[in-house]
């Protein structure tokens, strides 16, 4: 088993007197380490924020649906990213914004197939997709894929952990309520952050029960997703509560509604609530954020990454 960025052994300590810590190292941690086993390589996460990049090959994406209308396009896209330092490309071929549609398997496949395939081709990026479907995290895995970002859960598609312990990639389970048409329903709750943490345990059940080993394992909150404006900031504030699980964390605030609710800006005028948001997941103790500005959120990451004595 191959091993990634885990040290053998901890350098011996300099006598007290010639220490001479970077003021950065003198803050407390707030982020556990965490490992991450994907094809038999296990990853460290908690030393360095994770970008993932978000890649939507898909015509009605709340953000960027449309803007990139080949293949081509969108690989290059996705290499764009991976230069950036996105350590993760999240490839989707379905839209999960407000109103959204189901699309048929076969135009999902076409959608995000090549597009893993040319990518692999090109770049050693761990590549995700963004899928609820066996049938398409399937073909995405023989494509190349690394990870599969199911935001349902395995609520969609039971078959999909099975698929997950068969292969052995990494799965990243959100928090989400209701069906397809009612991800975006304001449900009731009486306490978010503990509601969320609880019910995603319920998730990691489901998972372990398919074979799913906890190391390939991670969570995410779902912001937006069953989640009104105040729900996806109480989720935020409170985001430390989810460590109780042990399983490293994604957090994806990138131009969400909730920061049009707070600023009153579109979609494309959110990036410093959007910086701001990715500084709060961090410091509240997120492993891994997904954003589409890579470039800009790579420094907000690292700042944060100082701020917490990761890095100086």
């Amino acid at each position: 088993m191959q091993l990634v960025g885990l040290q053998s052994a901890t350098p011996p300590t300099p006598p007290e007197s010639v220490v001479h810590r970077p003021a950065c190292l003198e803050a407390g941690r707030s982020r556990p380490r965490r490992t991450l086993r994907i094809h038999d390589v296990v990853h460290a996460l908690g030393e360095r924020t994770w970008l993932m990049g978000v890649l939507n090959a898909t015509p009605d994406s709340f953000s960027d649906g449309g803007s990139f209308p080949s293949v081509d396009a969108a690989i290059a896209h996705a290499l764009g990213l991976w230069e950036a330092g996105a350590d993760v490309v999240d490839v989707g071929g379905e839209s999960t914004r407000p109103g959204a549609g189901r699309v048929d398997v076969v135009e999902e496949r076409r959608r995000v197939v090549p597009v893993i395939a040319g990518l692999r081709r090109l770049s050693d990026v761990l590549i995700s997709v963004d899928t609820t479907r066996r049938e398409v995290a399937e073909a995405a895995l023989d494509a190349g894929a690394d990870i599969i970002n199911d935001i349902s859960g395995l609520r969609f598609d039971p078959a999909l952990g099975a698929l997950v312990a068969q292969r052995g990639c990494g799965l990243v389970l959100m928090h989400s309520r209701g069906g397809f048409a009612g991800l975006h329903e304001s449900p009731h709750y009486t306490d978010v952050m503990g509601e969320v943490v609880e019910e995603l345990g319920a998730t990691m059940g489901r998972a372990q029960d398919a074979g799913v080993a906890a190391a390939q394992l991670l969570v995410d909150p779902g912001i937006g997703f069953s989640k009104n404006a105040r729900h996806s900031l109480a989720v935020l504030r409170d985001l430390a509560r989810i460590h109780a699980l042990g399983l490293p964390v994604v957090v994806g605030p990138s131009r969400k509604s909730f920061i049009g609710h707070v600023l009153g800006a579109p979609v494309h005028e959110r990036l410093l609530g959007t910086a701001a948001s990715v500084a709060a997941s961090i410091l509240r103790g997120a492993h891994v954020v997904r954003v589409h500005d890579v470039a800009a959120m790579r420094s907000v990451a690292r700042m944060c990454d100082a701020l917490m004595g990761e890095t100086c």
